[in-house]
């Protein structure tokens, strides 16, 4: 979850919203992500699909049965989706998204029975970490406006 926080300090240093995600195979990062929305003007750059392209690279499949994903803020509904379709095992993230979550807040796209795989999800590590960053971008970005 640690590395995750890292990489969420990369995108708040480029002044995107800084959420940062790793995945891990046999106890190895081979797949590392943060937020590049506006750097590459692609909205679907968001850390966790950055991630699983560079672990499903890594693994030259597009199936991560056995990978865990870490993230420090709970996935939208399109990385929700992304980690289902990629059978990613576990996903833990940081801090709960009450406005866009989609594991647990909002909806529960990882856990859906209506789905052909489910995450088993774990929310709240190390959430006062993951949240820090989240609170100073946009207490930043407030006083700019």
């Amino acid at each position: 979850m640690k590395q995750a926080i890292h990489e969420s300090q990369k995108a708040f240093e480029n002044n995107e919203v800084p959420v940062g995600a790793v995945i891990v195979f046999e106890n190895k990062i081979i797949g590392r992500g943060h937020n590049q929305t506006l750097k590459l003007n692609d909205p679907t750059a968001h850390a966790e699909m950055i991630a699983i392209t560079s672990a499903a690279n890594y693994l030259n499949d597009s199936r991560l049965k056995e990978c865990s994903i870490y993230v420090t803020l709970e996935p939208c509904a399109m990385c929700a989706g992304a980690i289902v379709n990629a059978k990613i095992k576990n996903l833990y993230f940081g801090a709960f998204d009450p406005k866009a979550g989609a594991c647990g807040t909002l909806f529960n796209i990882t856990q859906s029975n209506n789905l052909n795989h489910r995450v088993k999800t774990f929310g709240g590590l190390l959430e006062d970490e993951s949240k820090y960053l989240l609170q100073s971008f946009f207490e930043k970005l407030r006083l700019v406006n």
